[in-house]
Protein backbone atom coordinates (compact mmCIF):
# COMPACT_ATOMS: atom_id res chain seq x y z
CA UNK A 1 0.00 0.00 0.00
CA UNK A 2 1.48 3.51 -1.12
CA UNK A 3 1.08 6.60 1.50
CA UNK A 4 1.48 9.94 1.52
CA UNK A 5 2.78 12.60 3.39
CA UNK A 6 1.78 16.09 3.99
CA UNK A 7 3.83 18.68 5.59
CA UNK A 8 2.35 21.70 6.90
CA UNK A 9 4.38 24.80 6.60
CA UNK A 10 2.11 28.19 7.26
CA UNK A 11 2.17 31.04 5.68
CA UNK A 12 4.05 34.50 6.32
CA UNK A 13 0.59 36.10 7.88
CA UNK A 14 1.70 33.41 10.62
CA UNK A 15 4.91 32.10 12.50
CA UNK A 16 4.17 36.20 14.13
CA UNK A 17 5.62 34.79 17.43
CA UNK A 18 8.75 33.67 16.09
CA UNK A 19 9.59 37.19 15.15
CA UNK A 20 12.26 39.03 14.98
CA UNK A 21 14.06 35.80 13.08
CA UNK A 22 11.16 35.01 10.94
CA UNK A 23 11.07 38.85 9.50
CA UNK A 24 14.21 37.30 7.28
CA UNK A 25 13.23 33.48 6.74
CA UNK A 26 10.23 31.77 6.96
CA UNK A 27 10.03 29.96 10.08
CA UNK A 28 10.26 26.39 8.56
CA UNK A 29 13.76 27.12 6.83
CA UNK A 30 15.12 28.51 10.40
CA UNK A 31 17.94 26.36 10.49
CA UNK A 32 17.94 24.25 14.11
CA UNK A 33 20.75 21.59 14.94
CA UNK A 34 22.34 22.58 11.43
CA UNK A 35 19.21 21.84 9.30
CA UNK A 36 16.01 24.45 8.38
CA UNK A 37 13.61 22.93 10.29
CA UNK A 38 11.65 21.26 7.99
CA UNK A 39 14.46 19.02 7.20
CA UNK A 40 13.66 17.06 10.64
CA UNK A 41 10.46 15.13 9.46
CA UNK A 42 11.85 15.20 5.95
CA UNK A 43 14.44 13.03 7.51
CA UNK A 44 11.89 10.81 9.49
CA UNK A 45 9.33 10.49 6.62
CA UNK A 46 12.51 9.09 4.57
CA UNK A 47 12.77 6.05 6.80
CA UNK A 48 9.28 5.16 5.65
CA UNK A 49 8.94 3.02 2.81
CA UNK A 50 5.86 2.93 1.56
CA UNK A 51 5.82 6.83 1.60
CA UNK A 52 6.51 7.71 -2.12
CA UNK A 53 5.50 11.34 -2.34
CA UNK A 54 5.26 14.54 0.09
CA UNK A 55 3.76 17.68 -0.05
CA UNK A 56 4.55 20.93 1.41
CA UNK A 57 1.34 22.39 2.34
CA UNK A 58 1.22 26.64 3.50
CA UNK A 59 1.04 30.44 1.17
CA UNK A 60 4.63 31.18 0.81
CA UNK A 61 5.22 31.74 -2.33
CA UNK A 62 6.76 29.12 -4.25
CA UNK A 63 9.95 30.68 -5.12
CA UNK A 64 11.07 30.42 -1.28
CA UNK A 65 10.81 26.76 -0.97
CA UNK A 66 12.21 26.20 -4.98
CA UNK A 67 15.87 25.90 -4.20
CA UNK A 68 15.62 23.47 -0.87
CA UNK A 69 13.03 21.51 -2.70
CA UNK A 70 15.79 20.88 -4.94
CA UNK A 71 18.11 19.81 -2.63
CA UNK A 72 16.02 17.88 -0.80
CA UNK A 73 14.73 16.01 -4.24
CA UNK A 74 18.60 14.89 -3.79
CA UNK A 75 19.28 13.97 -0.52
CA UNK A 76 15.70 11.80 -0.39
CA UNK A 77 15.70 10.20 -3.86
CA UNK A 78 13.40 7.55 -2.21
CA UNK A 79 10.00 10.40 -2.63
CA UNK A 80 9.19 13.17 -5.15
CA UNK A 81 8.76 16.54 -3.15
CA UNK A 82 6.01 19.10 -4.46
CA UNK A 83 4.76 22.61 -2.99
CA UNK A 84 1.37 23.33 -2.99
CA UNK A 85 0.86 26.41 -2.04
CA UNK A 86 -2.57 28.23 -1.07
CA UNK A 87 -4.41 31.53 -2.00
CA UNK A 88 -4.94 31.88 1.07
CA UNK A 89 -4.72 31.19 4.67
CA UNK A 90 -7.05 28.02 4.61
CA UNK A 91 -6.45 26.75 7.81
CA UNK A 92 -4.60 22.92 8.97
CA UNK A 93 -7.82 21.27 7.83
CA UNK A 94 -8.70 23.89 4.69
CA UNK A 95 -5.72 23.56 3.11
CA UNK A 96 -5.78 19.47 2.80
CA UNK A 97 -9.46 20.04 1.36
CA UNK A 98 -8.21 22.18 -1.15
CA UNK A 99 -5.64 19.81 -2.59
CA UNK A 100 -7.56 16.73 -2.52
CA UNK A 101 -7.74 15.87 -6.17
CA UNK A 102 -3.86 16.42 -5.81
CA UNK A 103 -3.30 14.45 -2.73
CA UNK A 104 -5.62 11.32 -3.31
CA UNK A 105 -4.11 10.95 -7.05
CA UNK A 106 -2.71 7.51 -7.06
CA UNK A 107 -5.21 6.31 -4.53
CA UNK A 108 -2.78 6.72 -1.21
CA UNK A 109 -4.49 4.53 1.29
CA UNK A 110 -3.10 6.63 4.00
CA UNK A 111 -2.08 10.03 4.53
CA UNK A 112 0.59 11.29 7.25
CA UNK A 113 0.01 15.04 8.44
CA UNK A 114 2.98 16.81 9.92
CA UNK A 115 2.94 20.32 11.18
CA UNK A 116 6.23 21.50 10.36
CA UNK A 117 6.69 23.34 13.76
CA UNK A 118 7.02 20.62 16.10
CA UNK A 119 10.30 19.13 17.44
CA UNK A 120 10.27 15.57 18.51
CA UNK A 121 11.60 11.74 16.84
CA UNK A 122 8.96 11.76 14.36
CA UNK A 123 8.16 7.88 15.02
CA UNK A 124 6.00 7.54 12.32
CA UNK A 125 6.50 3.50 11.68
CA UNK A 126 5.24 2.74 15.18
CA UNK A 127 1.88 5.42 14.47
CA UNK A 128 1.87 3.28 10.83
CA UNK A 129 2.05 -0.05 12.86
CA UNK A 130 -0.53 0.98 15.08
CA UNK A 131 -3.17 1.70 11.99
CA UNK A 132 -2.90 -1.69 10.84
CA UNK A 133 -3.17 -3.11 14.14
CA UNK A 134 -6.02 -1.66 15.36
CA UNK A 135 -7.51 -1.20 11.56
CA UNK A 136 -7.83 2.51 12.28
CA UNK A 137 -9.72 5.48 11.02
CA UNK A 138 -7.03 8.38 12.80
CA UNK A 139 -3.89 7.67 14.44
CA UNK A 140 -2.57 11.09 16.56
CA UNK A 141 0.68 11.17 18.19
CA UNK A 142 0.25 12.44 21.76
CA UNK A 143 3.23 12.98 24.93
CA UNK A 144 2.57 13.67 28.63
CA UNK A 145 3.11 17.16 30.15
CA UNK A 146 2.37 18.67 33.29
CA UNK A 147 -0.56 19.54 34.31
CA UNK A 148 -0.15 22.98 34.54
CA UNK A 149 1.45 23.13 30.38
CA UNK A 150 -1.46 20.62 29.68
CA UNK A 151 -4.17 23.26 29.16
CA UNK A 152 -1.60 25.09 26.48
CA UNK A 153 -1.80 22.23 24.01
CA UNK A 154 -4.83 19.97 22.19
CA UNK A 155 -5.39 17.73 25.57
CA UNK A 156 -6.84 13.70 24.99
CA UNK A 157 -8.55 11.46 26.75
CA UNK A 158 -8.11 7.82 25.89
CA UNK A 159 -8.56 4.55 26.91
CA UNK A 160 -5.61 3.49 29.09
CA UNK A 161 -5.95 0.02 27.87
CA UNK A 162 -6.79 0.42 23.96
CA UNK A 163 -5.30 4.03 22.97
CA UNK A 164 -8.74 4.53 21.90
CA UNK A 165 -9.18 8.50 22.01
CA UNK A 166 -12.81 8.96 24.03
CA UNK A 167 -12.65 12.96 24.16
CA UNK A 168 -10.84 15.68 22.46
CA UNK A 169 -10.05 19.42 23.49
CA UNK A 170 -8.37 21.78 22.20
CA UNK A 171 -6.92 23.86 24.79
CA UNK A 172 -9.37 23.28 27.59
CA UNK A 173 -10.50 25.81 30.19
CA UNK A 174 -10.61 23.32 32.87
CA UNK A 175 -8.18 20.68 33.08
CA UNK A 176 -9.17 17.05 31.77
CA UNK A 177 -5.86 15.20 30.93
CA UNK A 178 -1.65 15.57 30.58
CA UNK A 179 -1.59 13.64 27.32
CA UNK A 180 -2.02 16.27 24.97
CA UNK A 181 -1.92 16.57 20.61
CA UNK A 182 1.85 16.36 19.44
CA UNK A 183 0.81 17.76 16.18
CA UNK A 184 1.49 14.41 13.82
CA UNK A 185 -1.28 12.75 12.26
CA UNK A 186 -1.86 9.19 10.49
CA UNK A 187 -5.18 9.38 8.91
CA UNK A 188 -7.46 7.41 6.12
CA UNK A 189 -8.11 8.65 3.00
CA UNK A 190 -12.21 9.26 4.92
CA UNK A 191 -10.47 12.32 6.49
CA UNK A 192 -11.54 14.01 3.49
CA UNK A 193 -15.74 12.98 4.10
CA UNK A 194 -14.41 14.19 7.53
CA UNK A 195 -13.39 17.64 6.83
CA UNK A 196 -16.47 17.86 4.46
CA UNK A 197 -19.22 17.48 6.60
CA UNK A 198 -17.26 19.65 9.33
CA UNK A 199 -17.48 22.77 6.21
CA UNK A 200 -21.11 21.48 6.02
CA UNK A 201 -21.84 22.46 9.84
CA UNK A 202 -19.89 25.39 9.69
CA UNK A 203 -21.66 26.88 6.91
CA UNK A 204 -25.16 26.58 8.68
CA UNK A 205 -23.44 27.93 11.96
CA UNK A 206 -22.41 30.98 9.72
CA UNK A 207 -25.64 31.59 7.97
CA UNK A 208 -27.67 31.45 10.96
CA UNK A 209 -25.05 33.94 12.56
CA UNK A 210 -26.23 37.39 12.50
CA UNK A 211 -23.03 39.11 13.94
CA UNK A 212 -20.75 37.26 10.98
CA UNK A 213 -18.87 40.18 9.34
CA UNK A 214 -18.02 38.36 5.90
CA UNK A 215 -14.83 40.60 5.60
CA UNK A 216 -13.23 39.15 8.33
CA UNK A 217 -12.07 36.24 6.16
CA UNK A 218 -13.94 33.41 8.63
CA UNK A 219 -15.72 31.23 5.98
CA UNK A 220 -17.09 27.58 5.53
CA UNK A 221 -13.84 26.95 3.82
CA UNK A 222 -11.11 27.94 7.04
CA UNK A 223 -11.09 24.92 8.89
CA UNK A 224 -8.56 23.72 11.49
CA UNK A 225 -7.96 19.73 12.31
CA UNK A 226 -7.68 20.81 16.12
CA UNK A 227 -10.82 22.42 16.50
CA UNK A 228 -12.89 21.26 13.47
CA UNK A 229 -11.97 17.76 12.83
CA UNK A 230 -10.31 15.63 15.42
CA UNK A 231 -13.52 16.23 18.14
CA UNK A 232 -16.20 15.30 16.02
CA UNK A 233 -13.58 12.37 15.00
CA UNK A 234 -13.28 11.14 18.64
CA UNK A 235 -17.13 9.93 18.97
CA UNK A 236 -15.59 7.58 16.26
CA UNK A 237 -14.94 3.80 17.93
CA UNK A 238 -11.66 3.80 15.03
CA UNK A 239 -9.30 6.81 16.26
CA UNK A 240 -6.47 6.04 18.58
CA UNK A 241 -2.90 7.62 20.19
CA UNK A 242 0.29 6.70 20.45
CA UNK A 243 1.76 7.98 23.15
CA UNK A 244 5.62 8.49 22.35
CA UNK A 245 8.15 8.36 25.40
CA UNK A 246 10.78 10.40 23.37
CA UNK A 247 10.96 14.17 23.70
CA UNK A 248 8.91 16.47 21.95
CA UNK A 249 8.57 20.00 21.93
CA UNK A 250 6.34 22.73 19.79
CA UNK A 251 8.40 25.36 18.26
CA UNK A 252 6.05 28.53 18.34
CA UNK A 253 7.84 31.55 19.87
CA UNK A 254 11.49 32.27 18.58
CA UNK A 255 13.21 31.45 21.96
CA UNK A 256 11.95 28.24 21.43
CA UNK A 257 14.40 27.57 18.47
CA UNK A 258 17.41 26.93 21.44
CA UNK A 259 15.51 24.13 23.73
CA UNK A 260 14.89 22.56 20.34
CA UNK A 261 18.20 22.84 19.29
CA UNK A 262 19.62 21.00 22.14
CA UNK A 263 16.65 18.01 22.04
CA UNK A 264 17.79 17.77 18.04
CA UNK A 265 21.94 17.64 18.83
CA UNK A 266 21.22 15.16 21.65
CA UNK A 267 19.24 12.70 19.57
CA UNK A 268 21.79 12.86 17.11
CA UNK A 269 24.56 12.15 19.68
CA UNK A 270 22.79 9.66 21.43
CA UNK A 271 22.41 8.16 17.74
CA UNK A 272 26.20 8.14 17.02
CA UNK A 273 26.00 10.96 13.93
CA UNK A 274 29.10 11.64 12.01
CA UNK A 275 27.98 15.29 11.38
CA UNK A 276 28.29 16.30 14.89
CA UNK A 277 32.00 17.42 16.68
CA UNK A 278 34.30 14.82 18.64
CA UNK A 279 34.39 15.78 22.56
CA UNK A 280 37.99 17.36 23.60
CA UNK A 281 38.86 19.99 26.39
CA UNK A 282 37.18 22.72 24.53
CA UNK A 283 33.74 20.92 22.81
CA UNK A 284 31.58 19.70 25.60
CA UNK A 285 29.31 17.61 23.26
CA UNK A 286 26.84 17.57 21.71
CA UNK A 287 28.09 20.42 19.54
CA UNK A 288 27.42 20.89 15.57
CA UNK A 289 29.94 22.77 13.78
CA UNK A 290 29.40 24.03 10.33
CA UNK A 291 32.40 22.54 7.73
CA UNK A 292 32.66 26.85 6.89
CA UNK A 293 33.07 27.92 10.27
CA UNK A 294 36.14 29.15 11.86
CA UNK A 295 36.61 28.13 15.59
CA UNK A 296 39.41 29.15 17.37
CA UNK A 297 41.15 25.77 19.08
CA UNK A 298 40.76 27.54 22.63
CA UNK A 299 37.31 28.59 22.22
CA UNK A 300 35.12 26.49 24.27
CA UNK A 301 31.89 25.19 23.06
CA UNK A 302 28.77 23.15 24.53
CA UNK A 303 26.93 21.38 25.12
CA UNK A 304 24.13 22.00 22.76
CA UNK A 305 25.40 24.90 20.47
CA UNK A 306 25.19 24.87 17.14
CA UNK A 307 27.92 27.34 14.58
CA UNK A 308 26.59 28.17 10.91
CA UNK A 309 28.61 28.90 7.95
CA UNK A 310 30.92 30.96 7.89
CA UNK A 311 30.69 32.26 11.23
CA UNK A 312 33.64 33.35 13.16
CA UNK A 313 34.21 31.91 17.14
CA UNK A 314 37.74 34.14 18.75
CA UNK A 315 40.05 32.90 20.96
CA UNK A 316 39.17 32.06 24.57
CA UNK A 317 35.16 32.43 23.61
CA UNK A 318 32.72 30.68 25.35
CA UNK A 319 29.92 29.31 23.62
CA UNK A 320 26.33 27.54 25.46
CA UNK A 321 23.85 26.64 24.85
CA UNK A 322 23.02 28.54 21.59
CA UNK A 323 22.63 28.81 17.96
CA UNK A 324 25.29 30.83 15.97
CA UNK A 325 23.81 31.55 12.20
CA UNK A 326 25.52 32.34 9.43
CA UNK A 327 28.00 34.59 8.91
CA UNK A 328 28.22 35.99 12.43
CA UNK A 329 31.43 36.92 14.60
CA UNK A 330 31.96 36.05 18.38
CA UNK A 331 35.11 37.75 19.09
CA UNK A 332 37.91 37.02 21.33
CA UNK A 333 37.23 36.24 25.16
CA UNK A 334 33.18 37.14 24.51
CA UNK A 335 30.56 34.80 26.07
CA UNK A 336 27.43 33.47 25.07
CA UNK A 337 24.79 31.35 26.69
CA UNK A 338 21.95 30.41 26.35
CA UNK A 339 21.50 32.70 23.30
CA UNK A 340 20.63 33.23 19.16
CA UNK A 341 23.55 35.32 17.66
CA UNK A 342 21.57 36.03 14.09
CA UNK A 343 23.22 36.80 10.31
CA UNK A 344 26.12 38.87 10.20
CA UNK A 345 25.75 39.63 13.80
CA UNK A 346 28.71 40.43 15.62
CA UNK A 347 29.81 40.18 19.68
CA UNK A 348 32.68 42.50 20.93
CA UNK A 349 35.42 41.33 22.69
CA UNK A 350 34.99 40.15 26.64
CA UNK A 351 31.31 40.84 25.93
CA UNK A 352 28.25 38.96 27.44
CA UNK A 353 25.47 37.69 25.50
CA UNK A 354 23.11 36.01 28.13
CA UNK A 355 19.64 34.68 28.31
CA UNK A 356 18.38 32.64 31.26
CA UNK A 357 19.19 28.51 32.02
CA UNK A 358 15.72 27.07 31.64
CA UNK A 359 15.06 22.51 31.35
CA UNK A 360 14.25 21.67 27.65
CA UNK A 361 11.03 19.76 29.28
CA UNK A 362 9.98 23.37 30.28
CA UNK A 363 7.01 23.89 27.83
CA UNK A 364 7.64 27.71 28.14
CA UNK A 365 10.89 30.40 27.18
CA UNK A 366 9.44 33.49 29.52
CA UNK A 367 10.54 34.16 32.68
CA UNK A 368 8.98 37.53 34.57
CA UNK A 369 11.35 39.91 35.82
CA UNK A 370 10.68 43.28 37.81
CA UNK A 371 6.79 42.08 37.04
CA UNK A 372 7.41 42.00 33.62
CA UNK A 373 7.58 38.46 31.52
CA UNK A 374 10.25 38.67 28.84
CA UNK A 375 12.35 36.39 27.03
CA UNK A 376 14.36 33.81 28.69
CA UNK A 377 16.69 33.46 25.47
CA UNK A 378 18.38 36.64 24.16
CA UNK A 379 18.08 37.19 20.41
CA UNK A 380 20.70 39.07 18.11
CA UNK A 381 18.47 39.76 14.90
CA UNK A 382 20.15 40.04 11.40
CA UNK A 383 23.28 42.29 11.62
CA UNK A 384 23.27 43.76 14.89
CA UNK A 385 26.41 44.49 16.76
CA UNK A 386 27.23 43.82 20.50
CA UNK A 387 30.22 46.44 21.79
CA UNK A 388 33.33 44.76 23.58
CA UNK A 389 32.90 44.34 27.22
CA UNK A 390 28.92 45.47 26.84
CA UNK A 391 26.71 42.73 28.67
CA UNK A 392 22.86 42.18 27.13
CA UNK A 393 21.10 39.99 28.91
CA UNK A 394 17.56 38.73 28.44
CA UNK A 395 16.47 40.75 25.66
CA UNK A 396 15.43 40.38 22.05
CA UNK A 397 16.86 42.90 19.57
CA UNK A 398 15.89 43.62 16.02
CA UNK A 399 17.57 44.30 12.83
CA UNK A 400 20.89 46.42 12.49
CA UNK A 401 21.11 47.62 15.91
CA UNK A 402 24.11 48.44 17.63
CA UNK A 403 24.34 48.03 21.42
CA UNK A 404 26.87 50.51 23.16
CA UNK A 405 25.66 49.94 26.68
CA UNK A 406 24.77 47.13 29.20
CA UNK A 407 21.18 46.46 28.89
CA UNK A 408 18.78 43.52 30.16
CA UNK A 409 15.40 42.73 29.80
CA UNK A 410 14.22 44.68 27.31
CA UNK A 411 13.36 44.82 23.33
CA UNK A 412 15.39 46.66 21.71
CA UNK A 413 13.72 48.45 18.53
Amino acid sequence: MSNKALILVGGPSRGTRFRPLSLDLPKPLFEIAGHPLIYHPLKAVAKVPSIKEVYLIGYYEESVFAPYIRQWSTEFPQFAIRYLREYTALGTAGGLYHFRDAIMKGNPSRLFVINADVCCSFPLKEMLDMFEEKEAEAVLLGTKVSNEAASNFGCIVANPKTSQVRHYVEKPESHISNLINCGVYLFSSSVFSLIRSAMEDKAIRLASDPTLDPSDGDTSSVLRLEQDILGPLSDSRRFFVYETRDFWRQIKTAGSAVPANALYLQKAWQSESNGLSQPSAFIVPPVYIHPTAVVDPTAKLGPNVSIGPRAVIGAGARVKECIVLEDAEIKHDACVLYSIIGWQSKVGAWARVEGTPMSVAEHSTTVVRNGVRVQSVSILSRDCKVGDEVRVWNCVTLPFKELKRDVSNEVIM
